[in-house]
Protein backbone atom coordinates (compact mmCIF):
# COMPACT_ATOMS: atom_id res chain seq x y z
CA UNK A 1 0.00 0.00 0.00
CA UNK A 2 2.78 2.41 0.92
CA UNK A 3 4.66 1.50 -2.25
CA UNK A 4 1.70 2.38 -4.49
CA UNK A 5 1.21 5.69 -2.70
CA UNK A 6 4.89 6.54 -3.19
CA UNK A 7 4.69 5.74 -6.95
CA UNK A 8 1.64 7.99 -7.30
CA UNK A 9 3.34 10.89 -5.57
CA UNK A 10 6.44 10.54 -7.74
CA UNK A 11 4.29 10.63 -10.88
CA UNK A 12 2.52 13.79 -9.71
CA UNK A 13 5.82 15.44 -8.88
CA UNK A 14 7.09 14.72 -12.41
CA UNK A 15 3.92 16.33 -13.90
CA UNK A 16 4.50 19.50 -11.85
CA UNK A 17 8.09 19.69 -13.05
CA UNK A 18 7.02 19.35 -16.70
CA UNK A 19 4.13 21.85 -16.52
CA UNK A 20 5.56 24.51 -14.22
CA UNK A 21 9.31 24.14 -13.80
CA UNK A 22 10.71 26.16 -10.90
CA UNK A 23 7.28 27.03 -9.43
CA UNK A 24 6.70 27.35 -5.69
CA UNK A 25 3.97 24.70 -5.73
CA UNK A 26 6.29 22.17 -7.36
CA UNK A 27 8.99 22.94 -4.83
CA UNK A 28 6.61 22.41 -1.90
CA UNK A 29 5.26 19.26 -3.46
CA UNK A 30 8.85 17.99 -3.74
CA UNK A 31 9.41 18.57 0.01
CA UNK A 32 6.16 16.78 0.80
CA UNK A 33 7.29 13.87 -1.35
CA UNK A 34 10.59 13.56 0.57
CA UNK A 35 8.79 13.59 3.92
CA UNK A 36 6.39 10.86 2.81
CA UNK A 37 9.22 8.70 1.48
CA UNK A 38 11.18 9.05 4.74
CA UNK A 39 8.10 8.12 6.73
CA UNK A 40 7.53 5.06 4.60
CA UNK A 41 11.16 4.04 5.06
CA UNK A 42 10.87 4.38 8.86
CA UNK A 43 7.73 2.27 8.91
CA UNK A 44 9.45 -0.46 6.88
CA UNK A 45 12.45 -0.51 9.25
CA UNK A 46 10.20 -0.72 12.33
CA UNK A 47 8.36 -3.69 10.86
CA UNK A 48 11.70 -5.38 10.11
CA UNK A 49 12.95 -4.87 13.71
CA UNK A 50 9.66 -6.14 15.16
CA UNK A 51 9.80 -9.27 13.02
CA UNK A 52 13.44 -9.88 13.95
CA UNK A 53 12.60 -9.69 17.66
CA UNK A 54 10.11 -12.50 17.13
CA UNK A 55 12.74 -14.77 15.56
CA UNK A 56 11.64 -14.11 11.97
CA UNK A 57 14.62 -12.17 10.65
CA UNK A 58 14.82 -14.20 7.44
CA UNK A 59 11.14 -13.66 6.67
CA UNK A 60 11.41 -9.99 7.54
CA UNK A 61 14.43 -9.53 5.27
CA UNK A 62 12.60 -11.21 2.43
CA UNK A 63 9.52 -9.04 2.92
CA UNK A 64 11.52 -5.80 3.20
CA UNK A 65 13.86 -6.56 0.27
CA UNK A 66 11.99 -8.91 -2.10
CA UNK A 67 14.84 -9.32 -4.55
CA UNK A 68 17.49 -10.02 -1.92
CA UNK A 69 16.60 -13.68 -1.46
CA UNK A 70 16.78 -14.45 -5.13
CA UNK A 71 20.04 -12.57 -5.46
CA UNK A 72 21.56 -14.54 -2.65
CA UNK A 73 20.34 -17.82 -4.07
CA UNK A 74 21.64 -17.10 -7.56
CA UNK A 75 25.03 -15.77 -6.50
CA UNK A 76 27.65 -18.55 -6.45
CA UNK A 77 29.80 -18.84 -3.34
CA UNK A 78 33.42 -17.90 -3.82
CA UNK A 79 36.07 -20.57 -3.42
CA UNK A 80 37.70 -20.38 0.00
CA UNK A 81 41.31 -19.41 -0.07
CA UNK A 82 43.77 -21.78 1.63
CA UNK A 83 44.41 -20.94 5.29
CA UNK A 84 47.99 -19.93 5.95
CA UNK A 85 49.17 -20.08 9.57
CA UNK A 86 52.18 -17.97 10.35
CA UNK A 87 54.55 -18.78 13.15
CA UNK A 88 54.27 -16.37 16.10
CA UNK A 89 56.94 -13.74 16.13
CA UNK A 90 58.37 -12.96 19.56
CA UNK A 91 58.31 -9.30 20.50
CA UNK A 92 60.38 -9.72 23.69
CA UNK A 93 63.26 -7.32 24.03
CA UNK A 94 66.08 -8.11 26.44
CA UNK A 95 67.04 -5.01 28.35
CA UNK A 96 69.86 -6.48 30.49
CA UNK A 97 72.82 -8.59 29.49
CA UNK A 98 75.68 -10.14 31.39
CA UNK A 99 78.00 -7.36 30.36
CA UNK A 100 75.90 -4.25 30.98
CA UNK A 101 74.21 -5.00 34.37
CA UNK A 102 75.83 -3.87 37.62
CA UNK A 103 76.32 -6.70 40.14
CA UNK A 104 76.20 -5.75 43.86
CA UNK A 105 79.45 -6.02 45.75
CA UNK A 106 79.18 -8.43 48.69
CA UNK A 107 82.83 -8.21 49.70
CA UNK A 108 81.95 -6.58 53.02
CA UNK A 109 79.86 -9.60 54.02
CA UNK A 110 82.34 -12.25 52.96
CA UNK A 111 84.85 -13.84 55.27
CA UNK A 112 88.36 -12.55 55.03
CA UNK A 113 89.63 -16.06 54.26
CA UNK A 114 87.68 -16.24 50.98
CA UNK A 115 88.16 -12.69 49.65
CA UNK A 116 91.27 -13.59 47.69
CA UNK A 117 90.12 -15.10 44.35
CA UNK A 118 93.47 -16.83 43.84
CA UNK A 119 93.44 -18.67 47.20
CA UNK A 120 92.38 -22.28 47.37
CA UNK A 121 89.18 -23.06 49.23
CA UNK A 122 90.63 -26.24 50.72
CA UNK A 123 93.27 -24.25 52.64
CA UNK A 124 90.65 -22.46 54.78
CA UNK A 125 88.02 -25.18 54.84
CA UNK A 126 88.95 -26.38 58.32
CA UNK A 127 88.62 -22.91 59.87
CA UNK A 128 85.29 -22.31 58.19
CA UNK A 129 83.99 -25.71 59.24
CA UNK A 130 85.10 -25.11 62.83
CA UNK A 131 83.22 -21.80 62.88
CA UNK A 132 80.08 -23.49 61.52
CA UNK A 133 80.34 -26.26 64.10
CA UNK A 134 80.77 -23.78 66.96
CA UNK A 135 77.77 -21.74 65.85
CA UNK A 136 75.62 -24.85 65.37
CA UNK A 137 76.69 -26.22 68.76
CA UNK A 138 75.97 -22.91 70.47
CA UNK A 139 72.50 -22.65 68.98
CA UNK A 140 71.82 -26.30 69.82
CA UNK A 141 72.94 -25.83 73.42
CA UNK A 142 70.81 -22.72 73.81
CA UNK A 143 67.81 -24.50 72.33
CA UNK A 144 68.26 -27.47 74.65
CA UNK A 145 68.52 -25.19 77.68
CA UNK A 146 65.36 -23.35 76.67
CA UNK A 147 63.52 -26.64 76.10
CA UNK A 148 64.64 -27.89 79.52
CA UNK A 149 63.38 -24.73 81.21
CA UNK A 150 60.06 -25.02 79.37
CA UNK A 151 59.62 -28.67 80.37
CA UNK A 152 60.50 -27.94 84.00
CA UNK A 153 58.03 -25.08 84.07
CA UNK A 154 55.34 -27.32 82.60
CA UNK A 155 56.01 -30.19 85.03
CA UNK A 156 56.09 -27.83 88.01
CA UNK A 157 52.45 -26.95 87.33
CA UNK A 158 51.56 -30.53 88.27
CA UNK A 159 53.31 -30.41 91.65
CA UNK A 160 51.46 -29.70 94.87
CA UNK A 161 50.91 -26.13 95.94
CA UNK A 162 52.55 -24.58 98.99
CA UNK A 163 49.52 -25.00 101.24
CA UNK A 164 49.31 -28.70 100.36
CA UNK A 165 53.03 -29.15 101.04
CA UNK A 166 52.63 -27.40 104.37
CA UNK A 167 49.99 -29.95 105.39
CA UNK A 168 52.12 -32.88 104.21
CA UNK A 169 54.37 -32.70 107.27
CA UNK A 170 53.78 -31.98 110.90
CA UNK A 171 56.33 -31.11 113.58
CA UNK A 172 55.66 -32.14 117.16
CA UNK A 173 57.55 -31.16 120.30
CA UNK A 174 57.88 -34.32 122.35
CA UNK A 175 58.39 -32.40 125.60
CA UNK A 176 54.69 -31.48 125.54
CA UNK A 177 53.61 -35.15 125.88
CA UNK A 178 53.97 -36.53 129.42
CA UNK A 179 55.03 -40.11 130.04
CA UNK A 180 52.22 -42.66 129.91
CA UNK A 181 49.94 -40.31 127.97
CA UNK A 182 48.64 -40.31 124.40
CA UNK A 183 48.04 -37.13 122.37
CA UNK A 184 46.03 -36.85 119.17
CA UNK A 185 46.99 -34.56 116.25
CA UNK A 186 45.40 -33.94 112.87
CA UNK A 187 47.66 -34.88 109.97
CA UNK A 188 46.47 -35.00 106.33
CA UNK A 189 42.88 -35.13 107.54
CA UNK A 190 43.47 -38.16 109.77
CA UNK A 191 43.95 -38.53 113.54
CA UNK A 192 47.57 -39.11 114.52
CA UNK A 193 48.34 -40.85 117.85
CA UNK A 194 51.64 -40.04 119.63
CA UNK A 195 52.12 -42.18 122.75
CA UNK A 196 54.84 -41.63 125.36
CA UNK A 197 55.22 -45.17 126.66
CA UNK A 198 56.43 -46.12 130.08
CA UNK A 199 59.16 -48.66 130.77
CA UNK A 200 56.55 -51.19 131.94
CA UNK A 201 54.57 -50.88 128.67
CA UNK A 202 57.77 -51.32 126.65
CA UNK A 203 58.66 -54.47 128.58
CA UNK A 204 55.18 -55.97 128.18
CA UNK A 205 55.06 -55.35 124.41
CA UNK A 206 58.51 -56.78 123.85
CA UNK A 207 57.46 -59.97 125.65
CA UNK A 208 54.57 -60.74 123.26
CA UNK A 209 55.14 -63.69 120.93
CA UNK A 210 54.46 -62.55 117.32
CA UNK A 211 53.29 -66.06 116.38
CA UNK A 212 50.19 -65.59 118.52
CA UNK A 213 49.15 -62.41 116.71
CA UNK A 214 46.69 -62.07 113.82
CA UNK A 215 49.04 -59.64 112.07
CA UNK A 216 52.46 -60.80 113.32
CA UNK A 217 54.89 -57.94 114.08
CA UNK A 218 57.42 -57.41 116.82
CA UNK A 219 57.41 -54.20 118.81
CA UNK A 220 60.83 -53.23 117.49
CA UNK A 221 59.51 -53.37 113.91
CA UNK A 222 56.84 -50.78 114.71
CA UNK A 223 58.89 -48.18 116.58
CA UNK A 224 62.16 -46.35 115.95
CA UNK A 225 62.47 -45.28 119.57
CA UNK A 226 60.96 -47.66 122.10
CA UNK A 227 59.78 -44.73 124.21
CA UNK A 228 57.63 -43.24 121.46
CA UNK A 229 54.79 -44.91 119.51
CA UNK A 230 53.58 -43.13 116.36
CA UNK A 231 50.47 -44.58 114.68
CA UNK A 232 47.36 -43.46 112.75
CA UNK A 233 44.18 -43.51 114.82
CA UNK A 234 42.08 -45.26 112.17
CA UNK A 235 40.66 -48.69 112.91
CA UNK A 236 41.57 -51.20 110.22
CA UNK A 237 38.09 -52.72 110.36
CA UNK A 238 35.75 -49.97 109.13
CA UNK A 239 37.79 -46.78 109.68
CA UNK A 240 36.53 -45.76 113.09
CA UNK A 241 38.65 -43.83 115.59
CA UNK A 242 39.73 -45.99 118.55
CA UNK A 243 39.84 -44.74 122.12
CA UNK A 244 43.33 -44.41 123.65
CA UNK A 245 44.31 -46.04 126.98
CA UNK A 246 41.32 -48.40 126.82
CA UNK A 247 40.53 -52.02 126.02
CA UNK A 248 41.58 -55.33 127.51
CA UNK A 249 45.27 -54.82 126.62
CA UNK A 250 45.68 -51.23 127.83
CA UNK A 251 46.33 -49.80 124.40
CA UNK A 252 43.43 -48.75 122.15
CA UNK A 253 39.81 -49.81 121.88
CA UNK A 254 37.32 -49.33 119.05
CA UNK A 255 33.81 -49.32 120.57
CA UNK A 256 32.07 -49.57 117.19
CA UNK A 257 32.72 -53.30 116.71
CA UNK A 258 34.88 -54.21 119.67
CA UNK A 259 38.46 -54.26 118.30
CA UNK A 260 41.22 -54.29 120.96
CA UNK A 261 44.80 -53.10 120.30
CA UNK A 262 47.79 -53.24 122.62
CA UNK A 263 50.24 -50.45 123.48
CA UNK A 264 52.13 -51.16 120.26
CA UNK A 265 49.01 -50.73 118.10
CA UNK A 266 48.76 -54.45 117.25
CA UNK A 267 45.35 -56.08 116.91
CA UNK A 268 44.77 -58.53 119.74
CA UNK A 269 41.01 -59.11 119.72
CA UNK A 270 37.98 -58.20 117.61
CA UNK A 271 37.09 -58.08 113.90
CA UNK A 272 39.93 -55.78 112.75
CA UNK A 273 42.21 -57.73 110.35
CA UNK A 274 45.42 -55.63 110.61
CA UNK A 275 47.47 -53.63 113.05
CA UNK A 276 47.15 -49.84 113.21
CA UNK A 277 49.16 -48.16 110.46
CA UNK A 278 52.56 -46.68 111.24
CA UNK A 279 53.31 -43.58 109.09
CA UNK A 280 56.75 -42.41 108.04
CA UNK A 281 58.40 -40.26 110.69
CA UNK A 282 61.84 -39.25 111.88
CA UNK A 283 63.60 -37.47 114.73
CA UNK A 284 65.60 -34.61 113.12
CA UNK A 285 66.84 -33.44 116.50
CA UNK A 286 66.40 -34.30 120.15
CA UNK A 287 62.90 -33.53 121.43
CA UNK A 288 61.48 -32.98 117.90
CA UNK A 289 59.35 -35.40 115.84
CA UNK A 290 58.50 -34.84 112.15
CA UNK A 291 55.79 -36.96 110.58
CA UNK A 292 55.52 -37.11 106.79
Amino acid sequence: TYGKAAQLLVAKECEFRDQEPGSVLGHNFHKLLLIVLNHISDLNMQSVVRAASLGQLARASASAVPSATAAVKDTPLPTAAPLVVQAPVSSQVRCYHAGNMDVPDFTYYRRSAVKDPTAKSSETAQDRMAFSYVMAGGFGLGGAYGAKALVNQFISTWSASQDVLAMAKIEIKLADIPEGKNMTFKWRGKPLFIRHRTAQEIEIENGVDPATLRDPQTDSERVKDAEWLVILGVCTHLGCVPIANAGEFGGYYCPCHGSHYDASGRIRKGPAPLNLEVPFYEFPEEGMLVVG
